[in-house]
This record gives C-alpha cells, structure tokens and sequence, in this order.
C-alpha cells in the first residue's frame, strides 16, 4: 500500500510499515515537513497515498471542512507505540486499499474505528 506519513509519526512507525513490505514516504522526504495540514492531506490524495498522522486537527480538515480522505488516525505515545503498531497491521491486511483511501481510520491501544467518506 501507499502511505505518506505526516511529520509527527514516529520514525519506528515509519521502520515498522516498510518491515510490512509498503510503500512509505514522509512529509520531509518530500520537502513538505513545514507544510499545512490540508496541503499534505491533498498532496496525499494526488499521489494515491493513503495519509497517516497522529495529529486530531485532520478530522476537523476532513468531515468539517471536507478537505480530503483516506486518514489513518494513530492515537498513539510511546507506551502504546506496540499495540498501535499491531493494531495498524490489522487494519491495512483487513481493509483493501480502494476502502482505506475513501475513509477516516481512528487506530489506538484498544482497537479501530473506521468511517466511510462520501464522495464529495
């Protein structure tokens, strides 16, 4: 799968899903590590990436003011780095790609909650 990272993701989330075999790219690799938050949701969208963050403003960006989709919510701090970690694997082995790119995805210690975005 195609993921583009914000720039709060851990790094070991970043190991962690290359180790799974996906293709990954951080907002900084791009030269995007200073960008606004809608500029790298639809920089996402653009190159097909699903767009994983642990920053709670995406969900305003993306059912307030319908500024993109295909989140990856990580409610995560380091002690719960593992179950996250686990629990995230779940999630991309469960859900097609085509699904996780039209939906927001909360991921944290004690499992996930996926929602569906309408086409707008």
């Amino acid at each position: 799968m195609k993921l583009l990272l914000d720039q709060d993701v851990y790094l070991v989330t970043q190991h962690f899903l290359i180790g799974l075999g996906h293709d990954v790219v951080n907002a900084a690799q791009l030269g995007l590590s200073q960008a606004e938050d809608e500029i790298l949701i639809l920089i996402a969208q653009d190159q097909g990436r699903i767009f994983i963050t642990c920053d709670k403003d995406f969900g305003n960006l993306v059912f307030v003011k319908a500024i993109g989709k295909g989140v990856l919510f990580l409610r995560m701090v380091s002690s719960t780095q593992d179950f996250v970690h686990k629990e995230l694997a779940k999630v991309l082995n469960q859900y097609p790609e085509q699904e996780l790119s039209n939906s927001f995805v909360v991921i944290d210690k004690n499992g996930h909650r996926i929602r569906k975005i309408f086409k707008r």
